[in-house]
């Protein structure tokens, strides 16, 4: 009991006066960061190379592990590692081979070579319950090495993608030390404390109860990839807390205990009323992320009526004003984007540039004053600065800018044209306007949500609802913590997860988009689908799709025939409309300038700026100390 008590006052104690006083450690060459996954359930397992939960932004992905290869969103390239270069594959894509950067060496001295990644791969195909087991039985045959830098895979089929399980986009497989794990008997039960790192940070301390990591900089961190590519890291020390609650943060953060904070809008609002020295991704409104490579929005279920209807799926999209829904949801401080990507700066680049002639000449198969009805809007993102600008906030004139910041456009708010679409299909409305379905009863609409009120998903929700109830439809919405498993099984009309699958972010490849709804994966309603994210948990299949994926199979993902398709594949999510993408993700970050300053913000984006990410131990060179004490 007394132990007890002891650990809560400590843990009221560092939220007060700040780990670094009660640690000893100097507060000036520590940042400190918030844990976004949660309290770590396996205090002292370090041993991330297994199936097992175990806390990856903790620190393990940010500092101690380097992959092969880094996927980076915000500069829009994947970044060499511990491989010197890309992979390189044989012409019919049977065989991979890896080069491995020289030089690179465990923080025990011992050089990382291709011994480390062919034994670390046997191991992890001869054990269940290691990390890629499945993947790696599947598709390699053999895995040897030429020299000590030199590794190859030889697989069983073709597999233009093999490289995918290496490519670090917040998990990938990660390389561990040979002369470590050779010498124990059971690798999933290995804690692995204290471990090696390949990163630029070993382990110094850890709380035994879970709230946090204490992490301090490599004297040789020039033999790592981050200090060989980027430099030398600024903080000496590392610090991971979990925080709890977004007040708990706000308070840490206001008293400098917390350098970098995960906030709800709200939270970050009352931030930067309480401490001067607090900024968000962008300094001035909208303050949210616009390189998170992910969109939002809302999914429908097509083996439902009437979402198995196009006319009823445009027709939903067309009640929609955008300007309005982002200020439901957000006020207004997200990019909206009409395509199943995120508009991030570099999709608007790789796929929304190129594809706005074809957006602006888009038709639905439905005329208006004797012409076909173009539904896309470029003016939306004038209409989003206006909206800003009424609202009090200053934002600029230049279209460009305004892009950037509020997305390229979306579809007109055209309620009159999805009257049309509905009544040619039977639907009419009752004397108080409501809409009713063509047997006559009334049209109603549930939405599952994510039970977090301050969650993008939950926000979606609310702003469609609000939508719909304006068109004259009963709209309710159900939040529930089991949102994913609900949608996945396929019980439900209308969900506000992910209206599509997660892109790279920092590559043009979208087979990651597209995949999931090749027919061969569909499932009955009941029967979990292959994923909770996209059109796949609604079902929805067309054999054209089933096509692209097909064909992006078989050629190098830097060809220009793979983005090719993946615009091809986009048009075709455009026309059928199985779910609805309205914002990229507005990701709400605080960041403490007393201690530390050069964040990656909009005005700096060298790197994607989340600390939860394994990209951060690229940022931590950048960041620069203020002096003070």
């Amino acid at each position: 009991m007394k132990k007890s008590l002891l650990v809560i006052f400590v843990s009221v104690l560092l939220v007060v006066a700040g780990f670094s006083q009660v640690a000893g450690i100097p507060r000036e060459e520590t940042l400190i960061a918030n844990v976004l996954t949660g309290r770590v359930n396996s205090p002292g397992i370090f041993n991330i190379f297994t199936s097992s939960w175990r806390t990856p932004d903790q620190g393990i992905q940010q500092l101690m592990l380097e992959p092969l290869w880094m996927m980076e969103p915000t500069r829009g390239e994947v970044i060499n590692s511990l491989a010197a270069e890309g992979p390189i594959y044989n012409e019919d894509f049977t065989k991979m081979t890896v080069k491995l950067r020289e030089g690179c060496y465990w923080s025990d001295g011992v050089e990382i070579t291709a011994d480390d990644i062919v034994y670390a791969i046997t191991t992890a195909m001869k054990y269940q319950g290691m990390a890629y087991h499945d993947q790696f039985r599947l598709h390699v045959d053999k895995v040897y090495k030429t020299d000590d830098y030199t590794v190859v895979f030889e697989l069983k089929e073709p597999n233009a993608r093999f490289h995918a399980n290496f490519v670090d986009r917040w998990g990938a497989w990660r390389p561990f030390p040979k002369h470590i794990f050779e010498k124990v008997e059971d690798p999933l039960s290995f804690n692995y404390n204290p471990p090696i790192s390949s990163g630029p940070y070993v382990l110094k301390d850890y709380d035994r109860a879970g709230y946090w990591t204490l992490w301090e900089k490599r004297e040789d961190w020039d033999r790592t990839p981050t200090g060989m590519l980027f430099g030398e890291p600024k903080p000496k020390y590392v610090l991971f807390y979990y925080y709890g609650e977004a007040t708990n943060q706000v308070i840490a953060q206001a008293n400098h205990n917390l350098d970098m904070a995960d906030l709800t809008m709200e939270a970050f609002r009352a931030l930067i009323q309480r401490n001067q020295y607090s900024r968000g991704y962008r300094i001035e409104y909208p303050w949210v992320v616009n390189t998170d490579p992910c969109m939002t929005g809302v999914i429908f279920n097509t083996d439902v009526y009437p979402y198995n209807i196009k006319d009823v799926r445009w027709a939903l999209t067309l009640a929609i004003d955008i300007v309005d829904y982002i200020g439901i949801a957000f006020d207004g401080a997200a990019p909206m984007g009409a395509l199943h990507l995120p508009p991030m700066p570099v999709y608007q680049e790789w796929y929304y540039e190129p594809l706005e002639d074809w957006l602006k000449n888009f038709t639905l198969d439905i005329e208006v004053n004797g012409r076909p009805f173009k539904p896309y809007d470029p003016t939306a993102t004038l209409r989003a600065a206006q909206y800003a600008r009424e609202r009090g906030y200053e934002v600029p004139n230049d279209i460009e800018a305004l892009k950037e910041m509020f997305g390229p456009g979306w579809w007109k708010y055209a309620p009159d044209v999805a009257e049309q679409l509905l009544e040619r299909n039977g639907f009419t409305k009752d004397k108080n306007g409501k809409w009713l379905l063509p047997d006559g009863t009334p049209w109603k609409i549930n939405i599952i949500a994510n039970a977090n009120p301050s969650h993008p998903a939950h926000r979606n929700a609310l702003a469609a609802a609000q939508q719909w109830r304006n068109f004259g439809i009963d709209v309710s919405v159900t939040p529930s913590e089991q949102d994913a498993s609900i949608v996945v099984s396929g019980n439900f009309e209308v969900s506000a997860q992910w209206p599509a699958s997660e892109p790279w972010g920092g590559h043009p490849d979208l087979y990651r988009v597209f995949s999931s709804t090749h027919s061969k994966y569909y499932q009955p309603i009941g029967e979990n689908a292959i994923t909770n994210l996209g059109p796949a948990p609604g079902r929805w299949t067309d054999p054209r799709m089933d096509k692209v994926i097909e064909g992006m199979e078989k050629v190098d993902w830097d060809s220009e025939e793979n983005m090719e398709l993946g615009i091809e594949g986009l048009k075709i999510l455009v026309e059928e409309m199985p779910s609805i993408p309205t914002f990229g993700y507005p990701g709400v970050v605080g960041w403490d300038e007393y201690y530390w300053t050069n964040y990656p913000g909009a005005e700096n984006p060298y790197m994607i700026p989340y600390h939860h990410w394994p990209n951060f131990k690229y940022v931590l060179p950048f960041l620069e100390p203020t002096g003070r004490k």
